[in-house]
């Protein structure tokens, strides 16, 4: 159900709907016009950078919450949405006494789950410059990267990724070898080093105009080169050399049942499926190969302003997969402190499909 009128504090909502968003500023809309409320920090940028094209007001103000109440009041407005995800108790006790307030969960990123062309192109370019900067990592860790520390190697793909701060991150990267690669959203150690015939998993992203860019890889360091890219070769090792590790034959057995999860949920994946039936792809492939119990996190998510919104590719998801929705596909296996796989890729659902960015 469309959300006429609301009241958020969203920066992803704000610079959808206004062109501009800032970190202490209220967005308010009644019917068709929008009131934007923010202080004098903001104020003048905000004049420049707003669309042009809708109605919107710029309100400033010290008193952001007392201004909303205020609007409120003199469009006499009875009624207002807003997320109960992202409203403070404060603000809500605030508001109550003289308008309605009615729940609507994650309106704001409901109403951003589709993207229009123009925003396509820009994730596509984004997903681009993020493969583009992970071929650079690459390369640089080939050259350089042995006995490098997890937490240099963060920083290195960090600044990589940034392009000498031209590209904000969107998220921090994540950056495990080996055991812990095993953690999903792994923090990166500053006494576990790089060696040959470790397994390194990469996730990152950066963002290009606003909008997220995510890819994660998981590659074998070997011969004091890596490369991240889908087919990997663990039948190269040593077992001699592999001593409290898994042998090679596990890991080559890991690593190919992700990658076959991973690529046939892109293949079957539909529009006009739920969420949770997409998640079921993958999850049964890894479940029948006898690690069910290592796949811990949902298959994907939706990805856009926000590094996670909707649409959900998760067990309890119950969201329809359209045309025009961006998400990831993302499985992964992880044996406690022993090794970790994940391989993800974002994919635009075009003509009933999943298509790849990048």
């Amino acid at each position: 159900m469309e959300v006429k009128d609301f009241i958020t504090r969203d920066e992803s909502t704000m610079y959808y709907l206004c062109g501009y968003s800032a970190d202490n500023a209220i967005l308010m809309r009644f019917g068709s016009e929008f009131k934007f409320i923010t202080d004098a920090r903001y104020s003048t940028e905000a004049n420049e950078l707003c669309k042009k094209n809708i109605a919107l007001e710029i309100i400033e103000s010290s008193d952001l919450l007392g201004e909303a109440k205020r609007q409120i009041t003199q469009h006499n407005i009875k009624n207002l949405s807003f997320d109960p995800m992202r409203m403070c108790v404060e603000e809500y006790h605030s508001l109550k006494d003289i308008v309605s307030l009615t729940p609507s969960s994650n309106f704001t990123q409901i109403m951003r789950m589709k993207k229009s062309d123009e925003e396509l192109k820009i994730l596509q370019q984004a997903q681009i410059l993020n493969l583009q900067a992970i071929h650079a990592f690459g390369e640089y860790v080939s050259k350089e990267g042995k006995e490098k520390s997890e937490k240099f190697l963060w920083y290195k793909i960090a600044d990589t990724l940034s392009n000498y701060g031209q590209y904000p991150l969107s998220f921090e990267p994540i950056v495990g070898i080996e055991g812990n690669a095993a953690k999903p959203h792994a923090l990166p150690s500053d006494t576990t080093f790089l060696q040959n015939g470790d397994t390194l998993l990469l996730d990152c992203g950066l963002k290009y105009k606003r909008y997220c860019a995510d890819c994660t890889r998981t590659a074998l360091f070997f011969d004091d080169s890596i490369i991240f890219q889908k087919d990997q070769d663990f039948m190269v090792l040593d077992e001699s050399t592999n001593k409290d590790r898994l042998s090679k034959h596990e890991k080559q057995k890991i690593y190919d049942l992700v990658k076959k999860a991973q690529v046939t949920t892109i293949e079957n994946l539909r529009s006009g499926m739920s969420g949770k039936e997409i998640d079921s792809i993958a999850r049964d492939i890894i479940e029948k190969g006898g690690y069910g119990k290592y796949f811990t996190h949902s298959t994907g998510h939706g990805i856009g302003l926000d590094i996670h919104e909707m649409p959900f590719i998760s067990r309890r998801s119950e969201t329809i997969i359209e045309d025009g929705m961006v998400f990831s596909i993302e499985p992964g296996i992880y044996i406690p402190q022993t090794f970790g796989v994940r391989i993800e890729d974002l994919v635009m659902v075009k003509q009933g499909r999943a298509v790849v960015l990048g």
